[in-house]
């Protein structure tokens, strides 16, 4: 993989542009291959399902869709929108920090 990705599963991001423009959410997937991510309660499709087991009415299920990485940016702590920068610690790890703020991101 020589792409290097710096949001991953579980941070809280915004959307940067299109139809779901300044919702907010957390990356429930990731898809690499792909350069997208799924993320809580923006991108909704309606999907239509027919009766089974599990749902004997069936019906519509608003489900969430893939959305670009492009489009999101990461909020931090302070609730700021902020890119995230990488560089090495004192330990030789490769850290992601707050290029805003400078904090380093968990």
């Amino acid at each position: 993989m020589n792409k290097k990705f710096r949001l991953k599963k579980g941070d809280n991001v915004v959307v940067l542009s299109g139809e779901s423009k300044g919702l907010r959410g957390r990356i429930l997937e990731m898809d690499y291959k792909n350069d997208t991510a799924i993320v809580e309660g923006v991108n909704l499709m309606s999907k239509h399902t027919r009766p089974n087991a599990k749902d004997p009415k069936g019906g519509i299920i608003k489900k969430e869709a893939a959305i670009r990485i492009c489009k999101l940016m990461y909020v931090g702590s302070n609730n700021v929108p902020t890119r995230i920068g990488r560089r090495v610690n004192e330990n030789g790890k490769i850290i992601r920090f707050s290029k805003k703020t400078g904090e380093e991101i968990k």
